[in-house]
């Protein structure tokens, strides 16, 4: 029997375990995986509904590796990681000074949030979003009722506010790009989701850098500082401002890594070292990274699909669409949504007293290429299906301008 070693248990190498022991129907592979958390793989999408009445327990990923004694086949450690990989001996070494051979190994440690280096960024009451036990942290930090400083309007960033507002507390969130959610939206849709979360409770400084976190008499954070001169008093700082790939075992095992980070691969997410594999988003596959739940799925069945000796497509191409409701605010991107194909047309429209926007992105053959959705999404169901398509005529619903009030 051989030895597959997962170093990781996020959602990425959770989906691999799962898809390796559906196909493995010969038992021809042991599987270990290493945890670095003390929780089996969650659902990292819904993190801040831990904070809105959901267990460890809720948020877990049912599979063979959900714990200890699931299946047979599969050996969890939980609180273990990989510290060292020797590719000559095929062997692993872990945090309890363990060494494990590897017939197969699977790389996929995640990522780690990106922390500026603002002066302060470490004092007490400074934290990040990342997983279970940080959002244990800022509950047992929080203070209802006061001020809370988010750094970095993204995706998680506004994932961190809402984290915030659930706990009590008056959110601010600090971004640098002149926006909110930079990647998935443009000026006009950006400027229709700040107000949409303004209106719920939140504060948006968008366009200024953080100059610095300042302590108060007690040695704790206390108000986060921009570049503007603005004082943001807080209670506590949450910073989201990206996440790096976690590839620290590359250089020490002679592994090559991509230019922005990750460990490399080629399209089916295998390293020089034709018996070491990267998926999730420690992953550069061809050299490029990739940030949501729905590629690291793709990479790990094709590893799956590979070790089962069974046909395996290649890595191209992933879909990055994104549709969710963020502090009750509906947000779709997908496709081509900020019109860089080149002879592409945009066509939009801003209504503002609903608070909406829409954007469609097309070719000059009127080929859907994408879009943008704030403040009702209710069409991406029906327009994401079409990216590469004609226009489906619930586009030019959705464009046309409402019909004028009795």
């Amino acid at each position: 029997m051989k030895t597959l070693v997962v170093a990781g248990h996020g959602m990425a190498g959770h989906r691999l375990v799962s898809e390796l022991r559906s196909l493995d129907t010969a038992g021809s592979w042991r599987v270990v995986v290493l945890a670095e958390e003390p929780h089996p793989a969650y659902d990292r999408v819904a993190l801040s509904s831990y904070l809105d009445g959901r267990s460890a327990a809720d948020l877990a990923l049912s599979g063979p590796d959900a714990d200890a004694d699931a299946d047979p086949m599969v050996d969890l450690r939980l609180n273990t990681r990989v510290t060292a990989v020797d590719r000559d001996t095929r062997t692993v070494t872990t945090t309890t000074g363990e060494a494990i051979r590897y017939d197969a190994l699977v790389l996929a440690t995640g990522s780690k949030p990106f922390i500026p280096p603002v002066p302060g960024h470490d004092l007490p009451g400074c934290f990040v979003y990342r997983s279970l036990t940080d959002l244990d942290a800022i509950r047992g930090a929080a203070v209802p009722g006061r001020p809370g400083v988010v750094i970095g309007g993204g995706l998680l960033g506004l994932e961190a506010a809402n984290a915030l507002r659930l706990l009590g507390m008056e959110p601010h969130v600090v971004e640098l790009a002149p926006r909110l959610m930079p990647l998935q939206v443009d000026a006009a849709g950006g400027g229709v989701l700040g107000r949409r979360v303004e209106e719920r409770g939140l504060h948006v400084h968008c366009g200024v850098a953080t100059a610095s976190v300042q302590a108060g008499p007690d040695g704790r954070a206390s108000a986060v500082a921009l570049a503007d001169g603005t004082a943001l008093e807080a209670a506590v700082v949450v910073f989201s401002a990206g996440v790096r790939p976690r590839d620290e075992l590359a250089a020490p095992a002679g592994l090559p890594t991509g230019e922005r980070g990750g460990f490399l691969t080629d399209p089916l997410c295998r390293t020089p070292d034709d018996r070491i594999w990267a998926i999730g988003e420690c992953a550069a596959v061809s050299g490029r990274t990739y940030g949501l739940a729905a590629p690291g799925y793709r990479m790990a069945e094709s590893v799956a699909r590979q070790l089962s000796a069974r046909p395996a497509e290649p890595f191209t191409d992933p879909d990055m669409s994104t549709s969710l409701k963020l502090l009750g605010v509906e947000v779709a991107s997908f496709g081509d949504a900020h019109a860089h194909t080149e002879g592409s047309m945009a066509l939009t429209r801003l209504d503002a007293s609903a608070g909406t926007y829409a954007k469609l992105v097309l070719s000059p053959t009127h080929t859907l290429l994408g879009g943008i959705l704030v403040g009702d999404a209710r069409a991406y169901a029906t327009l994401h299906p079409f990216v590469g398509h004609p226009l489906p005529p619930a586009a030019h619903h959705l464009l046309a301008a409402p019909a004028p009030a009795a």
